[in-house]
């Protein structure tokens, strides 16, 4: 098996040279999938809000107090690495160099995490508060431009630079303190809305016929804070632990290309 995968690798290298890549006014279309891992960024912040009564929350706690103390809690806490499917429509400007458009969609499934405790005076006690966030699904249109370091060959390295804005749907929290009996279900967390957005990468297109290649890219993708609503943690003191969202992180993706 080693012998036949290493025979394949050394005719894809002894094969012919196509020139696969950009020409002045030409186009291309490219199909991607990928990884996109966060590195940094909050979905929440901390903060410490004094409840004077729970009742409202469980009857069964009427007049009994607590200090919520809530701890900030990332991305890759809550959602750890997302999928990323890609569209992009290129632009030639040169055999070096293109213009291009991008369309992504970014996705990470529900996470639960801990996310702080309630302090209740009258037990000397902290009881575990845990968030339950909704499905991470955002919507990015950029336009960005990329150059290529090497005219021709079957392997060209490239660096490209991108701008625009990203949709992120909304997001919702479940919130529980199991030990008190207290449950704040589905509450508004994330509004849908834009924010701006951004990214670098560098990779190595690979060329297959004059017209298809594949590229191989990693680099840093950048997307601002996001729309809060306060409208159900605002009564509790916690208005301030969205105010963030912002998302810096890693895309890693594999794209085929057809170059027109």
């Amino acid at each position: 098996m080693n012998t036949k995968i290493l025979g394949a690798l050394m005719l894809v290298v002894a094969g012919p040279v196509y020139a696969a890549g950009p020409e002045e006014g030409k186009f291309s279309m490219s199909v991607s999938g990928g990884v996109d891992m966060p590195i940094s960024g909050d979905v929440h912040s901390g903060a410490v809000a004094q409840v004077p009564d729970l009742g409202p929350l469980n009857p069964a706690l009427a007049g009994v107090s607590a200090e919520l103390r809530i701890r900030s809690r990332s991305h890759e806490q809550i959602y750890g690495t997302a999928r990323s499917l890609g569209l992009e429509l290129g632009y030639g400007l040169s055999d070096r160099s293109e213009v291009f458009l991008q369309a992504r969609e970014t996705s990470a499934d529900e996470g639960r995490v801990r996310v702080g405790a309630a302090y209740v005076p009258a037990l000397d006690a902290e009881l575990d508060v845990f968030g339950r966030f909704s499905s991470y699904d955002a919507y990015t249109w950029e336009a960005g431009y990329r150059r290529f370091f090497r005219g021709g060959g079957r392997v060209r390295p490239f660096f490209a630079a991108r701008l625009g804005a990203t949709e992120t749907d909304v997001i919702r929290a479940t919130f529980e303190i199991p030990d008190a009996a207290i449950t704040i279900p589905n509450a508004p967390f994330y509004e849908k809305g834009w924010a701006l957005s951004g990214g670098l990468e560098a990779g190595a297109q690979i060329s297959f016929t004059e017209r298809f290649s594949m590229t191989l890219a990693a680099g840093v993708n950048y997307i601002d804070d996001l729309s809060d609503d306060d409208s159900a943690i605002g009564g509790l003191g916690l208005a301030a632990i969205n105010d963030t969202g912002s998302r810096v992180s890693i895309p890693l993706s594999i794209a085929g290309r057809w170059d027109f």
